[in-house]
C-alpha cells in the first residue's frame, strides 16, 4: 500500500506552500516524499517536484491554442489529463516502493465540488495503484472574520467532501495570520467544531447587507449542520508542532498508521496541540491587553 495526500483548496489557501512545508517536516521524521505538481498553472514551484502535469500539458498554451481563459483552460486541462491519466500513473509506478506522495492540486474549486475530472483522476489512480489518501482541504483562517465567507468557506467545505469521497481533513490554514483582517465575534472552538451556527445567523443579521439574506442564511447553515460533516483543524506551516499534529490526524484517516511501516507515527501520540492553545498562541486576549505603561 501507497500512502499520501491530496492537497486541495481556494486560491490563496495555500497549497503549494503546504507541499512545501509538509514534504521538508515529513522528511526530517523520515520519510522519503514525493510531491505530484497536478496544477498546470503553476509555474513556480518552491519545491522540487517527481512529476510535473506541466510535462504533460501546460494552461498557457491551452489558453493560446484554444482561446481559453485560465476557468475554462484548466477544466480542458483536467480533462486532457483524465483521459492521459495513464501517463500519470506510469511516472507514479517507479514511486511507489518507498515514497509517501503529495498531490499538488489546482485551486479551482469547482473541480472538486462540481467537476467529474479530478475525481476521476483520483480515483482510477487509488484504483490501479493501490493508493490510500487523504484530502487535505485548506481554508484561509482569516475567512472566519467574515461572517457570510465562513458560511461560504463551510458549504464549499461540505461540498467537496460529498464530491470527492475521500478520507477528508479541512484545514484552517495561516491560523498565524487569523486576525490579520479584524478580530473574531466568538471563541476559535466556534469556528473549527462548527456546531450551533445560529449564533452566526444572529450576527449576520446584525448587518445591514447581510440581513436581507437572513432566511437564505438560516437555510445555508440548516444543511450544513444537518449533515454534521464539517469541522476544522488548525494549522500554521512554519510550526513544527502544528504540523505534527495535522501529520497525526492524516495518518489516522488514510491508516498509516496502522501499516507497521516505521515507528515515527508514534511520536505523533505525545503532540497535544488544542484548539484552546492555538487561540492563545495566535490571538489576542481582549480580557488582558498588555500593559506598556
Amino acid at each position: 500500500m501507497v500512502f499520501g495526500q491530496v492537497v486541495i483548496g481556494p486560491p490563496g489557501s495555500g497549497k503549494t506552500t503546504y507541499c512545501n512545508g509538509m514534504s521538508q517536516y515529513l522528511n526530517l521524521i523520515g520519510r522519503k516524499v514525493a510531491v505530484i505538481n497536478l496544477d498546470p498553472a503553476n509555474d513556480a514551484l518552491p519545491y522540487e517536484c517527481a512529476v510535473n502535469v506541466e510535462d504533460l500539458i501546460k494552461l498557457s498554451d491551452v489558453m493560446t491554442e484554444h482561446n481559453l481563459g485560465p476557468n475554462g483552460g484548466l477544466l480542458y486541462c483536467m480533462d486532457y489529463l483524465e483521459k492521459n491519466v495513464d501517463w500519470l500513473q506510469a511516472k507514479l509506478e517507479p514511486l511507489l516502493k518507498d515514497h509517501y506522495l503529495l498531490f499538488d492540486f489546482p485551486g479551482q474549486v469547482e473541480l472538486f465540488f462540481l467537476h467529474p475530472n479530478a475525481k476521476s483522476v483520483i480515483m482510477k489512480l487509488i484504483k490501479n495503484l493501490d493508493l490510500r489518501l487523504t484530502a487535505v482541504h485548506l481554508v484561509d483562517a482569516h475567512l472566519c472574520s467574515d461572517p457570510g465567507k465562513y458560511v461560504s468557506a463551510l458549504l464549499l467545505s461540505l461540498s467537496t467532501m460529498l464530491h470527492l469521497e475521500l478520507p477528508h481533513i479541512n484545514v484552517l490554514s495561516k491560523i498565524d495570520l487569523i486576525e490579520n483582517y479584524g478580530k473574531l465575534a466568538f471563541n476559535l472552538d466556534f469556528y473549527t467544531d462548527v456546531q450551533d451556527l445560529s449564533y452566526l445567523q444572529h450576527l449576520l443579521a446584525q448587518d445591514p447587507y447581510t440581513s436581507k439574506y437572513r432566511k437564505l442564511t438560516k437555510e445555508l447553515c440548516d444543511v450544513v449542520e444537518n449533515f454534521g460533516l464539517v469541522n476544522f483543524t488548525t494549522l500554521d506551516i512554519q510550526d513544527k508542532e502544528s504540523v505534527g499534529n495535522l501529520v497525526k490526524l492524516i495518518d489516522k484517516t488514510n491508516g498509516y498508521i496502522f501499516a507497521g511501516i516505521e515507528a515515527s507515527a508514534v511520536e505523533f501520540s505525545k503532540i497535544a496541540f488544542t484548539v484552546a492553545a492555538v487561540q492563545e498562541k495566535y490571538m489576542k486576549d481582549d480580557e488582558n491587553p498588555d500593559d506598556d505603561d
